[in-house]
């Protein structure tokens, strides 16, 4: 079982975690403060209620009234005042309310024996058992003196009941916990969306590795942000154009190593045929010619011998273009206006185009730069590419050579298009039609093309097929124009 958390979850739970502690820190340093505040506020309420309480009853207590004294308890006593205790001098409890007289946990002695000062007070809260149920009061006692002396009279203790005070605190709590829960769930919402910010485009970081690991190098991650992940993403767009160009380039030398390979083989076995075949062949082609000259020979016996001389130099040709194609060729340059070559490569074809009715266009941009190559070389090349349209369109078909310039691959080159409207190539065989030997045509040693492309890729251009409108075929042919090279 894959037990991996991904980036966004962990992000979260961590996020989470943070908040959670830094949240409940908070609310309870504030339940801290907000408790301390109201039991500060208590106890001095308490004070200044049993120091007023003591300053009531000061004049009774001298005059020993302690009737009086009770009067005024149970006339103070309330929800609030759940009972006050006087002692005298000595500590002992003189007065007190009703509610506590069974009680003598409350009224038990004083907590203020002996010498204390004027501005003493104790303090603290305790549950006492009251009107039949346990209560929390907070309990003071504050001594009596007389003003301008030092003895002290006796001390006067209250029980402050604290339920508002607790329900105080409970809403104080209520409102904290509401305000820490929307804080946390805020907290948590805007996690999530940093979250899902920051991972997405990390996710498609990794499905961008795992496709190009799969080979498609030309997937790109689109880049909506100006941060790190932003740089990151085309950092790795730019890593991805490197790696496919680097791909191409690859695959376009491994095709041109299989193509030497092929070359090579063809070579090898061009020169053994050449061999084996040209000698016999001779001797056969001499001693047709020798039969030939025999006067007594029939108009039929004839014409069988001449059928035999076309075979015998169809042959020779066939073994002519196959050593001119496996043979190194070394290329003899020089600057060339490329419309030139177009004219005289036209030229040379006319016979063809005549024969067919075919019309060429030709258009060429106008200030175009010569070109460094060898003419002979690439007026061959469009010879062949010429005989092929003319042989691939109707009678009365059409040829259109265009030129332009432009860039390609960072380098200025020369766009020539060599289109027709005759039957077309199926899209399955543009690549196929330029390797040796390959032919849909009845006749002919299926050369031309290999042939043109060979030319091409030693110029250091190149030549394909491209898509076009209409019927017909369409081959474009990319030459460098500085050097050629």
């Amino acid at each position: 079982m894959n037990l991996r958390i991904n980036l966004q979850k962990r992000f979260l739970a961590w996020t989470t975690l943070l908040l959670v502690v830094l949240v409940g820190a908070i609310l309870r340093l504030v339940e801290q403060r907000e408790v301390a505040t109201i039991t500060e506020e208590s106890q001095a309420k308490a004070v200044l209620m049993a120091r007023n309480l003591a300053d009531r009853n000061l004049q009774l207590l001298f005059s020993w009234d302690i009737e009086g004294i009770l009067r005024n308890i149970e006339r103070q006593v309330d929800d609030k005042l759940l009972y006050a205790v006087f002692y005298d001098r000595y500590a002992t409890p003189i007065a007190y309310n009703e509610a506590v007289a069974d009680r003598p946990e409350i009224y038990g002695p004083s907590r203020l024996a002996g010498e204390v000062g004027p501005e003493s007070a104790f303090a603290r809260a305790r549950e006492v058992w009251l009107e039949g149920r346990v209560r929390l009061v907070l309990e003071v006692e504050v001594p009596i003196f007389v003003e301008g002396t030092s003895n002290k009279w006796g001390s006067v203790k209250v029980g402050l009941s604290l339920d508002e005070d607790q329900s105080a605190i409970r809403r104080t709590r209520l409102v904290l916990i509401l305000i820490g829960l929307g804080g946390f769930l805020l907290g948590v919402a805007g996690a999530t969306l940093l979250a899902r910010r920051i991972a997405r485009p990390i996710q498609r970081l990794v499905d961008g590795t795992v496709r190009i690991a799969k080979g498609d190098f030309a997937h790109r991650i689109s880049v909506d942000s100006g941060d790190e992940i932003g740089d990151l993403a085309r950092s790795f767009n730019a890593m991805t154009e490197k790696l496919l160009a680097a791909r191409d380039e690859m695959e376009e030398t491994q095709r041109r190593l299989v193509q030497s390979e092929k070359l090579a083989q063809i070579g090898r076995m061009t020169a053994t045929i050449a061999h084996e075949i040209r000698n016999p062949l001779t001797s056969v082609k001499l001693n047709i010619q020798k039969v030939a000259e025999d006067r007594n020979l029939s108009s039929a016996e004839q014409e069988h011998l001449l059928l035999c001389r076309e075979g015998i130099s169809r042959i020779e040709r066939f073994i002519k273009e196959l050593l001119n194609f496996t043979r190194a060729t070394e290329l003899q340059k020089a600057r060339f206006s490329i419309e030139q070559i177009l004219d005289e490569s036209v030229k040379q074809v006319r016979d063809l185009l005549l024969e067919k009715d075919v019309a060429v266009e030709m258009d060429v941009v106008p200030g175009l730069p010569e070109v460094n190559v060898d003419g002979e070389r690439m007026r061959q090349v469009f010879q062949n590419l010429l005989r092929n349209a003319g042989e691939a369109v109707e009678k009365g078909g059409r040829i259109a050579l265009r030129v332009s310039a432009g860039l390609e691959g960072g380098r200025r080159r020369l766009r020539i298009l060599v289109s027709d409207n005759g039957a077309g190539i199926p899209e399955k065989d543009w690549e196929t039609v330029f390797e040796p030997f390959y032919t849909t045509k009845s006749w002919g040693f299926g050369l031309g093309l290999a042939i043109a492309r060979k030319l091409i890729e030693l110029h250091r251009g190149t030549i394909r097929i491209v898509p076009q409108r209409g019927p017909g075929s369409a081959f474009e042919i990319l030459i460098p124009v500085e050097g050629g090279s």
